[in-house]
């Protein structure tokens, strides 16, 4: 019987050694988090608001001419047939209209001191309602996902800014400045060249539904009782904006803060949050094989 339990043992031991080790399952880790109870949507301008505020835009841009000029990339390649007929023009010195046109002009934006008053992408935006240096706020509805620009309606409802989500928007003025792509465009208070434009746009732009910012702002009040703007001249307006702006810095120096009587609390809740759930890996990177010399 001894015999028999030793060979057991041995026999066991050999299993034990050939068998696969099982790998300890890795715990799920979960990142609890405060959920906001609130949530917040743009409203967005749609309409005959829409075709108006992005004809006055664009109109008025035209007028003005700001654009931004990228310096031409130079990329070396074999010459074409229509290559090598321009250079015979060049060695005859008759260039081509646009092309000596495009060698004049530099790279850079056309007017600096223009191009100062306008805050152009969500970064710029941001920077100038924190410092309060905004008069309007337009954002394009094209913005994917849309927490690139959420962030804003409390922003601009904080410093009874005016702002609106407008379609179209990028596809509409970014050609004229010469960009890809606007997701956020804003205006500032010292923007003489866009008084005419901002003073029609605003009272076209609905309030912003923030539960502790339920009023609209100054600003666009002033806007909308003044709505012939159309009869006064830009000082005049320039003039009325500035009596405005006084006026709302004395009101917030003698209340800093909101009314808040009509704020309803609602309580925080936790929210639980499962990093990649799908357990989805990244494809490995491809190595670049070295060129044989």
């Amino acid at each position: 019987p001894q015999g028999d339990k030793t060979q057991n043992h041995l026999r066991m031991s050999v299993i034990q050694q050939g068998t696969a080790t099982l790998r300890k399952a890795k715990k799920t880790t979960v990142k609890t988090c405060l959920d906001n109870p609130f949530v917040f949507l743009w409203k967005t301008i749609d309409g005959e608001d829409m075709r108006f505020i992005l004809e006055t835009l664009e109109e008025r841009i035209k007028h003005i001419g700001l654009k931004k000029i990228e310096s031409p990339r130079k990329k070396k390649r074999s010459l074409t047939k229509k290559q090598t007929q321009r250079k015979c023009d060049t060695d005859t010195n008759e260039l081509p209209k646009e092309e000596t046109a495009r060698h004049q002009q530099k790279p850079g934006w056309t007017d600096i001191s223009i191009r100062r008053q306008l805050a152009i992408g969500v970064n710029e935006v941001t920077k100038a309602l924190e410092n309060n240096e905004l008069l309007l706020l337009l954002v394009c509805k094209s913005a994917k996902p849309a927490m690139i620009t959420s962030h804003l309606i409390e922003l601009s409802a904080s410093r009874a800014t005016p702002a609106g989500q407008v379609p179209r928007l990028s596809e509409t003025i970014a050609p004229l400045l010469g960009l890809t792509s606007i997701l956020a465009l804003g205006f500032k208070k010292q923007s003489d060249k866009f008084t005419d434009a901002i003073a029609a746009i605003i009272p076209k732009i609905p309030a912003l539904e923030v539960p502790w910012f339920q009023y609209r702002t100054e600003e666009s009040m002033a806007y909308a009782d003044t709505d012939s703007s159309e009869d006064l001249e830009p000082e005049e307006l320039a003039e009325v904006l500035g009596g405005e702006l006084t006026s709302q810095k004395r009101k917030h120096t003698e209340s800093n803060w909101p009314d808040l009587s009509n704020v309803i609390l609602q309580p925080l809740k936790i929210k639980k949050l499962v990093p990649n759930p799908n357990k989805i890996k990244k494809p490995p990177r491809k190595k670049k094989k070295a060129f044989s010399a």
